[in-house]
């Protein structure tokens, strides 16, 4: 479960990391009270690498050559260290060499979710698990030599721009992406707040790129969002497992109770996981005490399971929903309740993220994050790249996915462009019918602007630009939020189940 929160620049990372946040090498990472003996065994190796080099090449007394002998499997990657350093044209960077070589092992792997991190990167990492930070808010992983957007955060730059999960980041002002680690490009993503950062981003389903300009901002880490909904029925949504998440998702479930809570609907889409202790502890609020939770697999086929510590009200009537951005631990917790609790499962299927990372520290500050074990559903079953299959599934309607428009391009009579069409789709959605959607901008099509702008006390230009585009997609979102088939049919389910 990483997230930027994980490398949040807050899926698939894995757990998905966030835009800012690496995901999904979006994994969900365990924390140290876990044992692993391979961990150590690495660590070991990699701490008598870093000693053997500062003997070889501190000490004219201590040649590497010795501890070579120890470790013969090395003797390759010392050869070509001590080649590089002495005859390499300009003078190298040891540290550098030292660390593209912990890289390479890493990469090697060829796993999404384990990756290396200099000092830099890693305190993002952690800043990213128990603080807020500087962004644009979003989780993103490395998926096929490509930077994708697992999910953007509630409330976030990311979000309000339109970013959406599985677009892809090719540039970040200019510079490409491809391959790129994802804590590469978070670091070119997040940036001090009030800044301007432009992503070039391609949706699935479009053949051409549009630039984003999005004003970073600080983002803060509050993950749990609850409201009372028609017939004593709440709507909880969770973003994320950060290090308070258990506490803030108990407070806002006592808050609702007082308002009459009957049956609760726990959204999880687009969550991208993140902290293992924190699934756990809300898993149990929801499963009865003593019912497995998930289980964990080693290389060795070793099993250890992982309980319900019993500590909520699993009577509550409960419905999930998922949808692709649902990853790591979110899965966790549907498969948990699913299996475990018999708890009815809506929307889409999820990400399919089903491996445990663990993050180690090095002294000089930097981190190794790699792919310890696998884990299982209470049932047995390994969800990784397959997802879970909810219930009931149902989709959300097409205009949901709808591209970005840029606000900063001006949109008017004679245009032509992939932005036209989407402008038109999203007029005649909400009742502006500007009588085509094929792309180009004619003076029905203006008259529709002109249209839309006086309902929202614009100044009526017809012309889509500026805040008339943020107003567009605004009312947009606003739409699927009033409209959202998936939350309905989930109030429908908790309604028949509230009768019984």
């Amino acid at each position: 479960m990483d997230q930027e929160k994980v490398n949040s620049e807050n899926p698939e990372k894995a757990e998905p990391a966030k835009l800012e946040s690496e995901t999904p090498k979006q994994g969900f990472i365990r924390i140290k009270k876990f044992h692993f003996t391979m961990l150590l065994f690495l660590i070991a190796f990699l701490t008598a690498g870093i000693t053997t080099f500062a003997l070889a090449f501190g000490n004219d007394e201590q040649p590497a050559v010795k501890v070579i002998r120890e470790r013969e499997e090395f003797q390759k990657l010392y050869e070509a260290y001590d080649t590089l350093r002495a005859d390499y044209y300009t003078k190298v960077d040891e540290k550098k060499l030292i660390n593209g070589a912990i890289n390479g092992m890493v990469d090697s792997l060829e796993d999404p979710y384990s990756d290396y991190m200099s000092q830099d990167d890693a305190k993002n990492f952690h800043q990213n698990i128990s603080s807020s930070f500087e962004g644009i808010g979003a989780e993103i992983q490395e998926k096929d030599g490509h930077i994708v957007i697992v999910t953007p955060i509630k409330g976030s730059p990311a979000q309000k721009a339109g970013l959406k999960p599985e677009d892809k980041v090719l540039t970040v002002d200019g510079k490409p992406l491809q391959g790129m680690s994802s804590s590469e490009a978070v670091a070119l993503i997040r940036g001090e707040k009030g800044t301007k950062v432009k992503l070039s981003i391609l949706r699935p389903g479009t053949e051409q790129p549009m630039d984003v300009s999005i004003v970073r901002d600080t983002i803060p880490i509050e993950t749990v969002y609850g409201e009372m909904l028609e017939d004593d029925i709440a709507k909880v949504q969770i973003t994320n497992f950060s290090e308070h998440t258990a506490k803030e998702l108990t407070g806002v479930l006592a808050d609702l109770e007082k308002k009459g809570m009957k049956g609760l609907v726990l959204d999880l889409r687009q969550n991208p996981g993140g902290l293992l202790d924190q699934a756990i502890d809300i898993s149990s609020m929801f499963v009865p005490s003593g019912k497995v939770l998930f289980k964990v697999e080693d290389r060795n086929g070793n099993v250890q399971e992982f309980a319900s510590k019993g500590k909520g009200n699993p009577e509550m009537p409960l419905v999930v929903v998922i949808d692709k951005g649902s990853a790591s631990a979110s899965e966790i917790l549907a498969g948990a309740v699913s299996e475990s609790a018999g708890v009815p499962l809506v929307g889409e299927k999820s990400f399919g993220k089903g491996t445990v990372q663990r993050a180690e520290g090095f002294k000089d500050g930097s981190n190794l994050k790699f792919t310890t074990e696998k884990w299982l559903t209470p049932k047995g079953n390994w969800i990784h790249k397959k997802g879970i299959k909810p219930n009931y599934e149902v989709a959300l309607p097409e205009y949901a996915s709808l591209p970005f428009i840029n606000p900063d391009a001006e949109l008017k009579v004679s245009s032509a462009s992939e932005q036209v069409k989407a402008a038109q789709k999203m007029l005649s959605v909400l009742g502006y019918d500007p009588g085509r959607d094929d792309g180009f901008f004619d003076e029905n099509t203006k008259q529709a602007v002109i249209r839309f702008q006086q309902d929202k006390s614009l100044e009526q230009t017809g012309i889509l630009s500026g805040n008339s585009t943020i107003e567009l997609m605004t009312a947009l979102k606003d739409k699927i939020e009033k409209e959202d088939p998936q939350i309905k049919q989930a109030q429908e389910i908790l309604k028949k189940e509230m009768k019984q």
